[in-house]
């Protein structure tokens, strides 16, 4: 029954099976009896319906199938395969598969016979003729039902050789990639009154080069070159105290809120702890091998953190004065450090342009920021957002904690920035070595105002340059310290209203650097 399988087609084997039943007689007692008219037809039908329904539609095969195709090909599924590769084209019967016939029972016209292998040309302008996957998907969601049937694994045969979804979807997105894309640009930045300069502070004999309001908002402290500390009344701008001690330039000063302690550090490698009490030292701090360039305070555990020209940062605790880590990792001076309660805890901004995140408990770096060109020497956090800005001279860029996400730039204070200081109301302020300071609005980046005040009388040009700036605890005055020897203080003009000093912005195309 094979070998007639493969010599003749399914047609011959209907006709001859059928022929078979019309000259075959029933016997009731072992004689043979010829079959009536009526008889003959109902079997006939009857065979063909229960046995050849399923395969009548099929087509007949070419008279020269045979010679073309090997007898011995098969698949893995034990159907026969006619291969193209014999010198000679090979035209393929269709027995059934997708896509024909659309149903079974159903059966082909002369159009659909014989399905041609397409060459690789036809497959690649198949492949660009065909409707994306998601409209396939749409169209095959909206059809009627009892729609065109579709064999198992269909949607593979269907598509041309080499063709798979995956590379479909690919061309698909470059597609949509390649289409123009609107540009983004500056959102409308929030009105800020302009700030303007109404006292000058003088009593040191040198750079002042830095300055801390404490939390009472009742005075404020500054340290200089001279090497004193002198602490002034905020309202009248008058002397309150001169503290002497630092045998070098003093370099930072801040004012516990949790203790009545001032903290110093100076170019003389040494970190000091006053208690306001009494006016005098109670703590030293020993460890930096080199001038100490800043500190500060944990805001929420007696923690101090110190950074140094020796290129580390080193905590401490601020009762047992022990050395708790020293953050190493940076390979210049670290100019500038920040404590925050939330991870991560210690930001530092260093001379060999990266800005590192550190793991307080574990005295390891968490990440580094190696975005700038140029050294870092402020950085300053916002008091709401959980987001942080530095400064440098190729760049002033902000932040994302906590894992240092880039955010954007803002280009145009091409100077030395030595000081950043930002309130609750988004004013971002930098202060630079030639003496100009710039006023930012801190969530757009637009900057509203460019202030550069005259030099203290006497002072060469020469000398103006801001080292240090810090709002007071009510920000509604901005303090500088200056090379000019001076504390200037600036406070928001309350004339001032957006019809006299309207913002000249427009939505113009962002053009940010990345790095």
């Amino acid at each position: 029954m094979v070998e007639e399988v493969q010599k003749h087609s399914v047609h011959t084997l209907v006709f001859r099976s059928l022929k078979r039943t019309h000259d075959m007689f029933v016997a009731d007692n072992g004689k043979p009896v010829p079959l009536d008219e009526e008889s003959h037809k109902r079997k006939m039908a009857i065979k063909l319906r229960n046995e050849y329904g399923p395969v009548l539609h099929m087509p007949t095969s070419k008279e020269n199938f045979k010679e073309k195709c090997p007898q011995n090909a098969s698949d893995s599924y034990g159907h026969k395969q006619y291969p193209a590769n014999q010198g000679q084209e090979v035209e393929y019967l269709v027995t059934g598969t997708h896509p024909y016939p659309p149903g079974p029972g159903v059966a082909l016209t002369a159009d659909t016979k014989i399905q041609r292998m397409p060459s690789e040309s036809a497959a690649q302008s198949l492949a660009v003729a065909l409707p994306s996957s998601q409209t396939r998907v749409d169209a095959n969601r909206n059809a009627p039902a009892g729609g065109e049937y579709r064999h198992p694994g269909a949607s593979d045969r269907s598509q041309p050789a080499g063709m798979t979804p995956a590379v479909m979807e690919a061309g698909n997105a470059k597609n949509s990639a390649l289409m123009a894309k609107k540009a983004p640009t500056m959102p409308k930045p929030q009105w800020h009154p302009p700030w303007k300069l109404y006292r000058v502070i003088s009593g040191h004999l040198g750079w002042v080069r830095c300055i801390a309001v404490e939390p009472g908002n009742q005075w404020f402290v500054t340290g200089s070159a001279d090497r004193t500390i002198k602490i002034w009344d905020l309202a009248s701008g008058k002397l309150k105290l001169s503290l002497t001690g630092h045998i070098s330039t003093v370099r930072g000063v801040i004012v516990s809120t949790r203790s009545p302690y001032l903290f110093s550090c100076g170019e003389d490698k040494q970190v000091k702890c006053w208690d306001l009490e009494y006016n005098k030292v109670i703590r030293h701090y020993h460890g930096h091998l080199s001038a100490v360039y800043g500190l500060d305070l944990h805001p929420t555990i007696d923690v101090l953190v110190t950074c140094s020209r020796d290129s580390t940062a080193r905590i401490w605790d601020v009762r047992t004065k022990a050395s708790v880590h020293t953050l190493s990792g940076h390979t210049n001076a670290v100019a500038t450090v920040r404590c925050q309660a939330a991870e991560p805890q210690i930001i530092t901004g260093s001379h060999d342009t990266t800005i590192r995140l550190w793991d307080l408990v574990a005295g390891k770096t968490r990440v580094t920021l190696t975005n700038h060109k140029k050294s870092v020497r402020a950085v300053v956090l916002h008091p709401r957002h959980y987001t942080f800005a530095s400064g440098s001279p190729d760049n002033i860029k902000q932040w994302k904690f906590p894992d240092g996400s880039f955010i954007q730039n803002l280009s145009g204070h091409n100077a030395i920035i030595n000081t950043l200081t930002v309130n609750s109301d988004g004013v971002l302020v930098s202060g630079a070595d030639n003496g100009t300071m710039h006023l930012w609005d801190w969530r757009t980046g637009y900057n509203f105002q460019r202030v550069h005040a005259a030099v203290q009388p006497g002072s060469l040009d020469s000398e103006s340059g801001i080292f240090a700036c810090a709002f007071d605890q009510s920000e509604s005055r901005l303090l500088t310290a200056e090379a000019d020897k001076t504390i200037k203080v600036y406070k928001e003009d309350d004339t001032a209203t957006e019809e006299t000093h309207p913002v000249s912005w427009k939505p113009e195309i962002i053009k940010r650097k990345r790095f």
